[in-house]
C-alpha cells in the first residue's frame, strides 16, 4: 500500500459547507489507495446512509471503502473494510464477527504498534507523525524518526503501514522515500484557490514521489 489514503471527515466538511458526496467524488477522482468515512458525531443511521451511498461510487472508481470505528455499519453498507481505534472492538473480535472485512488499526506508539501487528491486521496506521488539527486531543507526535522505526517494525511483520497526522505537501517527500501510504483530511479540503480534487491529485502525486 503506497500513496494517498483519503479520509472524509464529516464534521470538517459540515463546518465548511461541503457535502460528503461532493468531497467523495473529488477525492475518488484522484484514485487514492483507500477512502475512509469518519463520522464521529453522526448517528448510526446517518452514517449507514452515507456509507451506503458512498459504496457504489468507491466501487466504480475501484477504491476500497472503509468505515471508521463501526464494523457493524461496514457490514450493513457492504464496505470493503473497517478502521479500528484503540478504544474500538478488538481486532480478533471483529475478525470473528466479519471475516470478510479488511481491518486497519490505529496505533500511536511502539507498544500499541507491536500489539496490533501481533494480530496481523490488513494494515496499521501510525501517528500523529506531525501536529494535526483533525483531533481535539491528539497523541504526542512521533516525528520522522519515530515513523521510520515504525515502518521497519511493520515491514518485518509484512504489514502495510499508513502514516497519519499532519500529512501535507511538506511531509510528502518523507512518505515517498519510505514507500508507504499516508492518510490526510485537512490537506484534502478546498483551500488556497484549489478544489478538493486538485489538492488530492497534487498530494497523491507527491506522496508517490512524482512531483
Amino acid at each position: 500500500m503506497q500513496g494517498l489514503y483519503a479520509i472524509i471527515d464529516h464534521d470538517a466538511l459540515r463546518a465548511g459547507g461541503i457535502t460528503v458526496i461532493e468531497q467523495a467524488r473529488a477525492l475518488l477522482a484522484a484514485r487514492p489507495v483507500a477512502l475512509q468515512l469518519r463520522a464521529k458525531n453522526s448517528s448510526a443511521r446517518d452514517t449507514l446512509s452515507l456509507l451506503t451511498t458512498l459504496k457504489p461510487l468507491a466501487a466504480a472508481a475501484q477504491v476500497p471503502l472503509f468505515a471508521n470505528d463501526r464494523p457493524d455499519l461496514a457490514l450493513l453498507a457492504g464496505c470493503d473494510g473497517v478502521h479500528l481505534g484503540q478504544e474500538d472492538l478488538p481486532l480478533a473480535e471483529v475478525r470473528r464477527l466479519a471475516p470478510e472485512l479488511k481491518i486497519g488499526v490505529s496505533t500511536h506508539n511502539l507498544p500499541e504498534l507491536r500489539e496490533a501487528l501481533a494480530g496481523a491486521p490488513d494494515y496499521v496506521a501510525y501517528g500523529p507523525v506531525f501536529p494535526t488539527t483533525s483531533k481535539a486531543k491528539p497523541d504526542p507526535c512521533v516525528g520522522g524518526a519515530g515513523l521510520r522505526e515504525a515502518v521497519a517494525l511493520a515491514r518485518a511483520a509484512s504489514c502495510p503501514l499508513v502514516a497519519i497526522g499532519g500529512i501535507d505537501s511538506k511531509a510528502a517527500p518523507l512518505i515517498a522515500e519510505l514507500g508507504i501510504a499516508a492518510a490526510a483530511i485537512s490537506a484534502l479540503l478546498p483551500a488556497e484557490g484549489l478544489g478538493a480534487e486538485e489538492r488530492a491529485r497534487a498530494l497523491a502525486a507527491r506522496l508517490l514521489g512524482h512531483a
